[in-house]
């Protein structure tokens, strides 16, 4: 069976590309504030109409590039091999994505995620929409938690609880690697203080959720 994309699906992704590498483009070359979404729209040769159609508000034309990561917490909890607990698999993850340099992780130190993360880190209205995202992860995570419990249930309020611990505690992780790096710290120096920053955390994670059961 042919799984391919039809054209007017091509064409939607096309469309959603070019105004995200517009927007992006000229947020970064500009400053957020200083752009307006017809700006971005005419950039992009889209209506305006188009464009909020892809992206219903203007932080979402720089946060939608993280969306897959609302609930990457969630899937690596469901994919986690059978008699790993949540957090071992979680901990693995967040160090391995530190030694890939993922800029999910903040430890990517290339021109353009360093300036985009700046320009983040500088704008109230996309931390404030960064909180919107990471309470989605919350969320995402606590029913993965659930799901996945085996005989063992955990209680809605316990996951809810570990779920926003664990994903504090990335946040703040991650979000202190790419401060240190969006003005001027290299990647490769900082590496060895972000593995045992993470270390340190998970550990001090593992003392109040350790007895969350293994996968069955």
């Amino acid at each position: 069976m042919d799984n391919k994309p039809g054209l007017r699906e091509r064409k939607k992704q096309r469309t959603y590309a070019a105004i995200s590498d517009a927007a992006i483009g000229l947020f970064l070359e500009h400053g957020f504030n200083q752009v307006s979404v017809a700006q971005v729209a005419e950039a992009a040769e889209v209506s305006k109409r188009t464009l909020f159609a892809y992206f219903p508000t203007k932080e979402d034309l720089v946060v939608h590039r993280l969306a897959d990561h609302e609930t990457e917490a969630a899937r690596v909890i469901r994919s986690r091999p059978e008699g790993t607990d949540p957090l071992t698999a979680l901990r693995e993850h967040f160090l391995r994505g530190l030694r890939e340099r993922d800029p999910i992780t903040g430890l990517n130190d290339h021109p353009q995620v360093r300036r985009l993360h700046r320009m983040i880190l500088d704008t109230p209205s996309l931390v404030a929409r960064m909180g919107q995202f990471q309470t989605g992860a919350e969320r995402a995570l606590a029913e993965a938690l659930r799901e996945t419990a085996g005989t063992e249930e955990i209680p809605p309020l316990t996951a809810r609880l570990a779920a926003a611990q664990i994903v504090a505690v990335q946040w703040t992780l991650a979000q202190d690697n790419a401060e240190r790096l969006a003005y001027g710290e290299p990647a490769d120096d900082r590496a060895p203080a972000a593995t045992a920053d993470a270390e340190q955390a998970f550990a001090l994670l593992e003392n109040g959720l350790g007895q969350l059961a293994a996968r069955p």
